[in-house]
């Protein structure tokens, strides 16, 4: 049974704001050269045990091999076993530790800040910045308020208000700049603190939110009220503002944590449909133009949706709207792409002067992808997209990205990709930094030897040559054919990816090619019912049969819709007299009317 946990935070911008201020207002100051010169932990340490055989003070334990035969002043300090690659860093055991205690899941995240401690949100508003305070955005030519604190959202200012009515409504206003970005940032390490201590499917939703997928893990934490305590006063140490609401459905987490009447809200599953019924429209990410049609035609709870049949509804609010209601009562899955708790590979280089001509971006390219390749030989990985960004000396960011079909480190073969797109730059009056990331890579081990020689049996890869082509041409231009499971014919073939190998075709005898919807025939004269026809017309030309072959007999598919329940095709293969043999069928099996219409179509060309 699926659970799925959706956190809002309602004032994630503004509390971020205030927990950066905080940090600086209590960061402690700087200590003195003389304190500076001093060891950081000046406890005596008392080295006569006496009957315990571990110093009282600290230190280590007689049995290390670290302890240099007792000598504390031999003992390799913890900044040089940090400074160790990991491989060579001595155990636990070694160090005189038989074990380490593992952090607690909901410990305070390390801050990026100044201070480095966890914040409680014990300063009012008032206390912090003395007067209200509203983050805006440049929106055109005008500056929106994005966030507002507790102080200005009293006074009756709100989000989406133009800075300038804010500011004739309230004097003493203070209005600094937002960060959405940093703002994502902040929301982005929380993905993946949840990641790493409390579920392995987290992610961001939207703005200002989070999704858990719970499924299987909450008892590991007393239970789901349990874990919802702790988790909001592990956001209240942080000084973030939240609320949570767990239920089957992404879509219904998400309506009740941001509509629901509670900071916590725990539904149970099935109940999906009755908890959304007085809920707004707006609790199911619908889009702009989907709220004003609905307000239009007096469309106000999600209850009013519910009796409405799907076709109206799909016209006048939109396909997605419907797929929204099914997402949010559990009648459609909506899956949840969860964050990697991976660093991703990235290469810098600042140069000295600005450039703007293609040979000297390219050999920064070079050099980049050269760099970029040793970092990914070194873990052991291989690029599927890579994505540089071409920083101009007016601070704007140009980005050029490149995709593989098969994780790959070939620096040739990634310098090529650049090469075929370097046009879509625009260096302007030049470009001073440029920065190389892969943001979606996968395992790549060695490859034998053998395999790269020319006398190799081993197949030539083509995943280079797709890359390119892909490149020149699109993406959705290469692909290949594969048979599905399926009776009709117009079902029984779909595309897939280049690289991805073909399931095994059916014995029986289908033309080269296959029309996307078969068309209708007229003028077509046949001898019922077994018959292939004499002649008929088709795109306003008369053909003449010479020769046929059938009929193959092909019934519908009954467990997919009601329509096809008594469908049948008979399908023919005839030659006309200019030489051109085609495959056309019969709807119906020419005794019972419910098979078909005895309407003539055509649905493939041979040769």
């Amino acid at each position: 049974m699926p659970r799925v946990a959706s956190l809002f935070l309602p004032h994630l911008a503004i509390e971020r704001l205030r927990r950066v201020e905080r940090m600086h207002r209590t960061a402690p100051s700087a200590a003195p050269p003389e304190a500076a010169s001093q060891p950081r932990f000046a406890d005596p340490v008392d080295d006569n045990p006496g009957a315990c055989s571990v110093p009282r003070g600290g230190g280590w334990r007689p049995g290390a091999r670290w302890a240099r035969d007792g000598a504390t002043s031999g003992r390799p300090s913890q900044a040089a076993i940090d400074a160790l690659p990991a491989h060579q860093r001595p155990t636990m055991r070694e160090m005189g530790r038989r074990s380490e205690h593992a952090e607690h899941p909901f410990k305070a995240m390390p801050s990026d800040e100044v201070g480095g401690t966890a914040l409680t949100p014990s300063l009012s508003w008032a206390t912090l910045w003395k007067k209200p305070t509203v983050l805006v955005l440049r929106t055109g030519q005008r500056d929106v308020i994005t966030a507002a604190c507790p102080v200005a959202l009293d006074l009756g200012l709100r989000p989406g208000m133009v800075a300038a009515h804010a500011r004739a409504l309230v004097a003493d206003l203070e209005v600094r700049d937002a960060e959405p970005e940093v703002d994502r940032a902040l929301l982005y390490r929380l993905a993946l603190h949840a990641a790493r201590h409390w579920t392995p499917t987290a992610s961001i939703s939207g703005e200002d939110g989070l999704w858990l997928d719970l499924t299987g893990t909450t008892h590991l934490f007393g239970g789901e009220e349990r874990f919802c305590r702790r988790l909001l006063a592990f956001l209240k140490r942080l000084g973030l503002t939240a609320q949570i609401a767990i239920a089957g459905t992404p879509g219904a987490a998400h309506a009740l944590a941001r509509f629901g009447r509670e900071d916590m809200m725990l539904l149970a599953a099935g109940e999906e449909a009755q908890a959304l019924a007085d809920l707004p429209l707006v609790a199911l990410r619908l889009e702009p133009d989907a709220l004003a049609a609905a307000a239009r035609f007096g469309l106000e709870r999600i209850a009013d949706l519910y009796p409405m049949p799907r076709g109206p509804l799909a016209r006048r609010l939109g396909l997605r709207t419907v797929e929204r209601l099914d997402q949010a009562r559990g009648l459609v899955a909506e899956p949840i792409i969860p964050v990697v708790p991976t660093e991703a590979p990235v290469v810098t280089r600042h140069l000295l002067e600005p450039i703007g001509t293609a040979e000297s971006i390219t050999q920064v390219i070079s050099d980049l992808v050269d760099d970029l390749v040793a970092e990914l030989l070194q873990r052991g990985i291989g690029a599927r997209t890579a994505l540089l960004t071409a920083v101009r000396v007016d601070g704007e960011p140009q980005r050029l990205g490149i995709g593989a079909s098969r994780a790959t480190r070939d620096a040739r073969h990634l310098k090529r990709m650049f090469g075929l797109r370097l046009a879509q730059l625009e260096p302007g009056l030049g470009i001073e930094t440029m920065h190389l990331v892969v943001p979606h890579h996968e395992p790549l081990g060695a490859e034998a030897v053998g395999a790269l020689l020319q006398t190799s049996r081993k197949g030539r890869d083509i995943a280079p040559l797709v890359d390119q082509l892909s490149a020149r041409a699109g993406e959705a231009a290469l692909f290949r054919m594969t048979s599905q499971e399926s009776d009709v014919p117009e079902r029984a073939a779909r595309r897939i990816a280049p690289l991805d190998a073909p399931q095994a075709w059916p014995c029986w005898k289908r033309p080269v090619r296959l029309l996307r919807r078969p068309e209708l025939l007229s003028n077509v004269v046949a001898l019922m019912p077994d018959h292939p026809p004499r002649r008929f017309t088709w795109r306003r030309q008369d053909y003449h049969v010479v020769a046929g072959d059938g009929p193959e007999r092909i019934h519908g598919e009954w467990w997919r819709t009601d329509r096809e329940q008594w469908a049948v095709r008979d399908y023919y293969r005839v030659e006309a007299e200019g030489g051109q043999r085609f495959w056309l069928f019969r709807r119906g099996d020419g005794v019972d009317a419910e098979t078909g219409d005895l309407s003539w179509h055509m649905h493939g060309l041979f040769g």
